[in-house]
């Protein structure tokens, strides 16, 4: 070990850089050796660690500079190795009852969604032996992308052949914000930085919304300007300034959040590597201001009067997150209100669709040499030997190894349900999440999937607009808030020659509970048969038929080439969600819960998701994809992949 410490400056700051450097010293050689008597395979070899900080001062008009660098060089005895070695074949040579051929990986991923692969595809990278496992025959999850031709038939992707004219149906998010720059605090756009992998994005910056302030519609392109003009239109006196002084509150503590990338959080001592002494002053800034970052966003303490305001805040904190605006990071509220500022701010959709999005990190993983990606297989149980996670049973039967973890990108019902070895430390979160309280779950969707012909919609339409009903129901009231998308107006591939396809939705405000009464169809032919089944679903339905009316009025029933109606029972079927949540509801601030970690109390096993970390949405489930995967990589591993990362 060495250490160098340079100083320019007078004695007190040479004092004050000795003291860091010693304590930074301690910290990660701590963390070292803690990591080696815990058997920790990762020091097999020769690991090399530099760190450089450079403090800057400026005093009487003079700038002085502090610069330490830390050289560490570890390699653990051959015992050490031996015995690493061995307990891992045992673990891949263990015994079981099933003759089929095992298959062996360094991580198997269930499931893929968005974190699912996110994760996957930077273990890949970083020299992983990964497989990912999806029961779907399409890829993505919630993200999924599914063909329908003109005549109505589904065609999965496998099949697909260049003379098929097809609708392309996203089933999941539609809006998609800083992702094309270069450079962003986007957590996805730096899964994709670091997997060398990404979609065409396509650009565009026209919006458009019906409010109950504005039953006939508005179509302006987004920025903090245009936004003005919404406020002095239909805000009250206070409107504009309050938003003024709320953006100068805000926006300070904006910078600050996104000077740190979520994306190279992990929940151990190399934190400070990958965070602290990476972004050190970006770091210490938000340090100092972490309380106030991690509160719920309180409308009142920010003084925001004007009520057109108020209800605008909780609807954009909803699309965001699901939640209203009091039960939102402080952390969410500002990156939002900072995206209004951005230079040349403009919205961003993948090419080809949401599958744009799946298929570039799909890549990401089996671009690599002995990784894969299998549909069609359902995982049936998570295998635990010596309390440790070591593979997987799929339905048929079939075991696959997997030597350093395993990764459920599924529901936190269905994580804690593939489990079915008795673990203590997992029945008891079990039981905190689940079984002696529900925790709160986000609400399901209601969809409708249209492929209709081009001249049903007028061609001066943006690609997506927004409806309101009434401010003073509920943000989340069953039908309250619809989303339209006509992706085909930015990417005409979605749909055949002379069509356009639809996706519109009630934003995560559907609930379980009506449904319940309908769980008992099993099969199409029953469902369809079902004339009380057919007719709520037609009822729940209306409300988005009417939201898409507000732009394109001859968008009707009985005008469509294609229609396809999705519930609650839908997403719990073809998605595997319990009771078809969408990720965990817990309000910023709860005393009685927190969002579960990447970790989970049985060794080997790990999670990634909407029910982990920060919660729901495209960006947060990235985040936690990427977190996973730094649970399982060493520091320096982690480091060489976040070098890709620009801000």
């Amino acid at each position: 070990v060495v250490i160098v410490v340079t100083v320019t400056g007078d004695d007190d700051l040479s004092q004050n850089a000795i003291t860091t450097d010693i304590f930074v010293f301690v910290v990660v050689f701590v963390f070292v050796v803690v990591d080696i008597f815990n058997n920790s395979p990762s020091f097999y070899n020769y690991y090399y660690y530099s760190y450089l900080i450079i403090y800057q001062y400026e005093i009487d008009n003079n700038y002085y500079y502090i610069s330490t660098t830390h050289f560490f060089l570890f390699k653990p005895n051959g015992r050490q190795i031996k015995d690493n070695r061995q307990r891992f074949s045992a673990l891949s040579s263990s015994s079981s009852n099933n003759n089929n051929e095992d298959d062996e990986y360094d991580v198997v991923v269930i499931g893929s969604g968005l974190g699912g692969l996110s994760c996957g595809s930077m273990l890949a990278t970083a020299g992983k032996k990964v497989l990912v496992l999806e029961s779907h025959y399409e890829l993505g999850g919630c993200a999924h992308e599914y063909m329908v031709d003109l005549k109505g038939r589904t065609i999965p992707s496998s099949s697909l052949t260049e003379k098929d004219d097809v609708f392309r149906f996203e089933v999941g998010p539609s809006l998609y914000s800083g992702l094309s720059p270069d450079n962003s605090p986007n957590p996805l756009k730096h899964v994709f930085q670091m997997i060398e992998e990404e979609p065409e994005w396509i650009t565009y910056d026209k919006w458009g919304a019906y409010l109950p302030e504005a039953p006939e519609g508005y179509e302006l392109s987004i920025g903090a300007e245009n936004f003005l003009k919404i406020l002095d239109r239909y805000g009250g006196p206070t409107a504009r300034q309050d938003w003024e002084d709320l953006a100068s509150d805000l926006r300070p503590l904006a910078k600050k959040i996104m000077g740190l990338p979520s994306s190279v959080v992990r929940n151990d001592i190399g934190l400070v590597a990958t965070l602290a002494l990476r972004y050190p002053i970006p770091f210490l800034r938000v340090i100092g201001d972490v309380k106030r970052i991690t509160a719920p966003f309180d409308l009142d303490e920010y003084k925001i009067q004007d009520k057109f305001l108020r209800n605008y805040l909780d609807l954009i904190a909803f699309l965001l997150q699901g939640l209203p605006a009091n039960q939102t990071l402080t952390a969410v509220m500002a990156y939002m209100v900072e995206d209004f500022y951005r230079e040349g701010a403009v919205m961003d959709f993948p090419k080809g669709g949401s599958k744009g999005i799946i298929d570039a990190l799909a890549r990401g993983v089996t671009k690599h040499d002995g990784c894969h990606i299998r549909k069609n297989s359902l995982v049936d149980e998570v295998i635990v030997e010596n309390d440790r996670a070591v593979g997987i049973r799929l339905s048929n039967n079939k075991i696959i190894r997997a030597r350093e973890g395993v990764v459920s990108n599924t529901d936190l019902k269905q994580t804690y349900d593939l489990v079915k070895t008795k673990h203590d430390g997992l029945e008891q979160e079990k039981k905190l999440y689940i079984s002696d309280k529900q925790v709160p779950l986000c609400k399901s969707f209601m969809h409708l999937h249209l492929g209709v012909k081009a001249e049903l919609i007028p061609e001066d339409a943006p690609a997506q607009w927004t409806v309101v009903q009434d401010w003073d129901k509920a943000i989340d009231a069953p039908g309250n808030v619809v989303v339209v998308s006509v992706p085909s107006k930015l990417d005409p591939s979605l749909a055949p020659k002379g069509y356009h396809v639809i996706h519109a939705y009630g934003a995560g405000n559907e609930p379980y509970e009506p449904w319940e009464r309908f769980e008992h169809l099993k099969t199409t032919k029953e469902r369809a048969e079902n004339e009380e089944y057919q007719q709520f679903k037609s009822q729940r339905s209306q409300p988005i038929w009417d939201a898409i009316a507000r732009r394109a009025p001859l968008v009707k029933t009985g005008s469509v080439e294609v229609e396809q109606v999705g519930t609650p029972l839908t997403h719990s079927r073809f998605l595997r969600r319990h009771r078809g949540n969408y990720g965990l509801a817990i309000p910023a601030g709860s005393e009685e819960y927190t969002f579960p970690s990447v970790e989970t109390p049985l060794k080997g096993y790990y999670r990634c998701g909407d029910s982990t970390t920060s919660g729901i949405g495209v960006p947060a489930v990235a985040s936690s994809g990427a977190q996973c995967a730094n649970a399982l990589l060493t520091v320096w591993e982690q480091l060489k992949l976040n070098s890709k990362i620009r801000m």
